[in-house]
């Protein structure tokens, strides 16, 4: 019975990851039904915490869009691309990584990535380095930064073995980052120069190459420079109020000590952020839900609620099972979890969703919480298939064609860069835990 009901686990997830969208949420509420009524296991809770965390975070990301953050970035990430054009194959995935890091979400590459191409071009460089480590980067940063889906969501799940935001970032934010530097360097000598690729000098010759139109000049306003730093406030709070509990006010129940815990200081923080932006900045309320972060914000709380809410329900109901045959495979060789998480994040798209699936798995078959924060970069799998928006984005955004799908599907010019940032990222973590933690 486990292996059929793992097969509709995974038809759920596969069927939900074609339809896109919403379709991954409606699809592991069709998975949980089936395991609960035909198969008789008894549902978990729903991911609560973890949902209200999300829509809190995207709540202020959205704002901060609204009121013109978003654009005010782009602005300073232009600035600092254009002075240092030579270099763009390490500036480029330092701006997206820093953009995510900050936002929380990787859909902020996107008003970047049109700015990467062009300078890169512009310079003489192959945009396919930059343009290809950059959304390689701006995916990395999900699992470093503090305020992310993800990282909520494994915080969320390791708060009872008195882990702390300070102890994720202090082995994230270094192995992401380094990792991506690394890649970064190797991508700098990939394929041949522009004036050299075949597929430039016939788009030359077809006269499709780009051409350079005069923008308008932007000028920030006083209320997109307050959201920004409102934002990062918010961002500086929660990194304060998980790195150090005596912050959190605390409260004597029954004799007992309670402190506030985490997911609801994040929700109250964001909130209080989200209000702050609306009533100083002035935004137009109706633009903060139609905007691009906080429908794709909303779009993982739904996936989020199906899938992790259905893979809990499967675990938990055969937990015995589980226990009994895979537990010490696991624990001989602990990198085979690396490799379930990044095979789950392929057909997930979302590394949130990956998190609040499969960790809880992890923590069953009883991985060490340190090693758990090693190997959590491993959910940025979602490269390896190229039609993730980011990728496709990034494609279409380089005009000169170098930045490609190959041949054979996987040959396309995200794979060397995301593997080598993805192990990179990893090996770095287990490295820093088995030190810091």
């Amino acid at each position: 019975m486990f292996w059929l009901q793992f097969f509709i686990l995974l038809a759920c997830i596969f069927i939900g990851a074609r339809l896109g969208g919403l379709g991954l949420g409606v699809m592991g509420g069709v998975g949980l039904a089936i395991l609960t009524f035909v198969f008789g296991l008894e549902p978990t809770s729903a991911p609560i915490d973890v949902m209200l965390m999300i829509l809190a975070v995207i709540t202020a990301a959205g704002a901060l869009q609204a009121s013109g953050g978003m654009e005010y970035l782009v602005h300073i990430a232009e600035k600092a691309l254009r002075k240092n054009p030579k270099y763009i194959t390490f500036i480029a995935p330092i701006v997206t990584y820093i953009f995510t890091f900050c936002a929380g979400t990787g859909h902020v590459a996107y008003s970047v990535l049109p700015v990467i191409a062009e300078v890169s071009r512009e310079s003489g460089v192959r945009p396919e380095r930059p343009m290809s480590i950059a959304v390689i980067a701006s995916q990395q940063a999900i699992t470093a930064s503090p305020i992310s889906a993800a990282t909520v969501a494994l915080l969320a799940l390791l708060t009872d073995f008195q882990i702390t935001l300070l102890d994720i970032l202090m082995i994230c934010i270094p192995s992401t980052f380094i990792a991506c530097m690394i890649a970064a360097f190797v991508v700098s000598k990939m394929g041949k120069e522009l004036p050299n690729d075949p597929i430039y000098l016939k788009r030359l010759e077809e006269g499709l190459a780009p051409i350079k139109k005069d923008k308008k000049a932007y000028e920030a306003t006083t209320a997109s420079k307050l959201s920004v730093s409102l934002f990062l406030l918010a961002a500086i709070l929660v990194v304060l109020l998980g790195s150090f509990e005596q912050l959190r006010p605390s409260w004597v129940v029954d004799g007992v000590v309670t402190r506030m815990s985490m997911p609801v200081a994040i929700e109250i923080v964001m909130l209080t952020i989200s209000a702050l932006i609306i009533i100083f900045c002035k935004p137009k309320v109706d633009e903060i839900v139609s905007g691009s972060v906080f429908k794709a914000g909303a779009a993982a709380v739904v996936a989020i609620f199906g899938i992790a809410w259905m893979g809990d329900t499967f675990f938990k109901g055969n937990a015995e099972f589980i226990n009994g045959s895979i537990a010490d495979l696991v624990t001989a060789a602990p990198w085979l979890f690396a490799v379930a998480l990044f095979a789950l994040s392929i057909l997930l798209y979302s590394q949130a969703a990956t998190v609040r699936t499969l960790v809880p798995l992890g923590i069953t078959l009883g991985i060490n919480p340190a090693l758990l924060i090693a190997m959590f970069p491993a959910v940025n799998g979602y490269f390896f298939i190229p039609n993730y928006p980011t990728v496709v984005a990034a494609i279409n955004f380089d005009r000169t064609g170098t930045t490609r799908i190959g041949k054979y599907i996987l040959n396309h010019s995200f794979m060397v860069p995301g593997l080598i940032a993805t192990v990179g990222a990893i090996g770095i973590g287990i490295l820093l835990s088995s030190i810091l933690l």
